[in-house]
């Protein structure tokens, strides 16, 4: 079904909501975009049939990109055909899709705000899509926040559509670019417009500019590391650029797994007691001396060292043991022999 006909042929007092709607729409929908879907219906009974972008985000109490977001989705499942209505004269087609979102007058389901039947004119943008934009651009970037909020499941705030903005304009990352960095951060369990902001800086940062190259990086790089900074202790953020700079080296000029990697990490945790990248370095930069490849050649090293240890405790406790009778304030002068017969025999003469 690409439409739904709404009457209102119903009592005066009730709002006809058909059972299609609810199977097949409502559960896939945001819950702000139904509230609007419900409103328009309740106000077929209305004499003009029409409701303005203000007024509902009035009663609502959501902001007209809310309500124009909401409206946007339900145009784009078939179930709502509006077009702009310039109160004083007819605007042209490219003022219309730059007109401001409280100059929009838009018709409730099923009826047009100047009762034409002719193709509907696209409703306008959110405004902080840049007037210099030429109209393919601006049309890209209000389908990027449409499939935005899919991934989310919420309605955009201002700030998280500037943020968005920020991402296109000053980052330059393309639209195809920038839904694939929200589609990785939700699908890694975070949904946190400042978490997205953070990746899409590290992305910039490793001058990565297209699709390919992020799923490049992310594959090759994502396990090894958010498993180094989990054995840190560090949780909720993305590695910085210097961070990723360490593993990269230890990874592929060191040629290092993650298991010796990680066991270094460990040994760092153990020895100094909170994270160090340089100190990590030291171990693995030893180890890379020492020809190690695997972590039995560690475990080696280990056993090498232990018996190294207490060879040199042996050897040291035995030059430290006594070799014969030592010179004391006692024991400082000659030693002389007597014949005790020979004295007590002198003695009773």
């Amino acid at each position: 079904m690409k439409k739904l006909t709404l009457t209102n042929h119903a009592q005066e007092k009730t709002t006809v909501l058909e059972n299609e709607f609810i199977d097949h729409y409502m559960a896939e929908a945001n819950g702000e975009y139904v509230k609007v879907y419900l409103l328009l219906l309740r106000h077929l009974n209305s004499p003009d049939g029409s409701l303005s972008v203000s007024r509902i985000a009035d009663i609502l109490d959501d902001t007209e990109k809310d309500v124009i977001r909401a409206l946007n989705y339900w145009k784009k499942q078939g179930l709502l055909d509006f077009e702009p209505t310039d109160l004083n004269a007819a605007p042209s087609a490219e003022q219309a899709v730059n007109k401001a979102a409280s100059e929009e007058a838009l018709p409730v389901p099923g009826k047009s705000a100047a009762g034409s039947a002719s193709e509907p004119a696209t409703a306008a943008p959110a405004q902080n899509i840049q007037p210099y934009r030429n109209r393919r651009e601006r049309e890209e970037f209000k389908e990027l926040l449409f499939v935005a909020e899919q991934y989310l499941g919420k309605t955009l705030s201002a700030t998280e559509i500037d943020t968005i903005t920020y991402f296109y304009d000053t980052l330059h990352m393309s639209t195809d670019l920038i839904e694939y960095l929200i589609e990785y951060c939700v699908e890694n369990g975070h949904k946190s417009m400042h978490y997205i902001q953070k990746v899409a800086l590290a992305w910039a940062e490793q001058k990565i500019s297209t699709v390919a190259g992020a799923k490049a990086n992310t594959v090759l790089y994502n396990k090894n590391c958010y498993s180094v900074l989990n054995a840190y202790g560090i949780k909720g953020r993305v590695p910085a650029s210097s961070e990723i700079t360490f593993i990269r080296r230890w990874n592929e000029e060191y040629g290092f797994s993650l298991e010796l990697i990680l066991e270094a990490c460990s040994r760092t945790m153990n020895t100094i007691h909170q994270p160090s990248f340089d100190y990590t370095e030291s171990i693995l930069k030893s180890w890379l001396a020492k020809g190690v490849k695997h972590l039995k050649d560690v475990e080696a090293l280990d056993a090498e060292y232990l018996l190294e240890k207490e060879r040199k405790k042996k050897k040291d406790k035995n030059a430290a043991a006594p070799s014969g009778a030592k010179n004391n304030k006692f024991n400082n002068f000659e030693g002389r022999n007597y014949d005790m017969n020979d004295l007590e025999r002198k003695l009773v003469q």
